[in-house]
């Protein structure tokens, strides 16, 4: 239990409770005329819960914290950076830049609309929540995610080291450089799909959009759909095994593509030699 407790206050000024340390905040509004940032700026073992937020850059250096139901509205600006071992939970977040440069934070059954969202973190866990944002999670590490549900562009740029489980990524762009990524049982819909990407690995994914996968290193499809997917694959080195048909495929570099059937195989015009073996099962009955 918390030494101290703070309810149904409202705060407004510069820094609020800064460094506040071993406390709950209970029902509190941090807004008002004098406009104050940095609320709960280099708070220590806090727990946040029912509070609304409409100031700027309220838990910035702030470590081993629970923001749990609570908002924060458009003005919420930057609202997390730097932070350690946070969780937020059933909370609403709208303001821009929310996380940046934080380590080992957990979201939970939350709504997040933040564009620029969790830039250069490291040890993200995203769990039953639902995003929106431009270059998320761009250069971030060692992250999870499972029911995620997101919209946005941009998404997974630089990252390594992730892993997404039972999840809807609507996003254009997704994974461009990135390292190290599995993606199981999810629905990855948007254009030019993970290009310049090393390690990709999607297992019984649904694919939607075109020139998927291209440029991509050590790339592996198992059991996966798709839709929409025309001039794949072009200068990856892959192995995939497609369940259904695909489009088409487009000078695809090294290794095998199987699918039940392929629209049209475009082997032309190629800047590399392409050594890809591609089986359309309707052709080899």
């Amino acid at each position: 239990m918390k030494n101290k407790c703070i309810k149904e206050q409202v705060f407004d000024e510069e820094r609020a409770l800064y460094h506040l340390t071993d406390a709950r905040v209970e029902n509190c509004t941090f807004a008002g005329p004098r406009d104050g940032e940095s609320a709960l700026k280099e708070a220590r073992d806090i727990e946040v819960r029912g509070c609304s937020f409409s100031l700027r850059y309220p838990f910035w250096h702030t470590k081993r914290f629970v923001l749990a139901e609570s908002k924060m509205d458009e003005l919420t600006r930057a609202p997390i950076w730097y932070a350690e071992d946070g969780v937020i939970d059933s909370c609403e977040i709208n303001g821009i830049k929310c996380l940046r440069e934080c380590d080992r934070m957990a979201i939970r059954n939350s709504f997040v609309k933040s564009p620029e969202f969790g830039w250069r973190c490291r040890g993200v866990r995203i769990e039953n929540s639902r995003m929106e944002s431009e270059y998320f999670l761009f250069e971030c590490r060692d992250v999870s995610a499972v029911g995620l549900k997101m919209k946005g562009k941009y998404s997974f740029q630089y990252i390594e080291n992730l892993e997404i489980r039972d999840s809807y990524l609507d996003t254009k762009d997704a994974f461009w450089h990135a390292k190290n990524v599995t993606v199981y049982d999810s629905v990855l819909k948007g254009e030019y799909l993970g290009w310049y990407s090393e390690n990709l690995t999607l297992v019984r994914c649904q694919i939607e959009g075109t020139q998927a996968l291209c440029y991509c290193k050590n790339l592996k499809l198992v059991d996966c759909t798709t839709k929409g997917c025309d001039l794949s694959f072009e200068y990856s080195d892959v192995e995939a095994d497609i369940i259904g048909s695909i489009d088409s495929v487009k000078n695809p570099h090294t290794g095998y593509i199987i699918a039940d059937e392929i629209g049209e195989i475009v082997l032309e015009d190629s800047v590399m030699e392409t050594t890809c073996v591609i089986t359309d099962r309707s052709k080899n009955v």
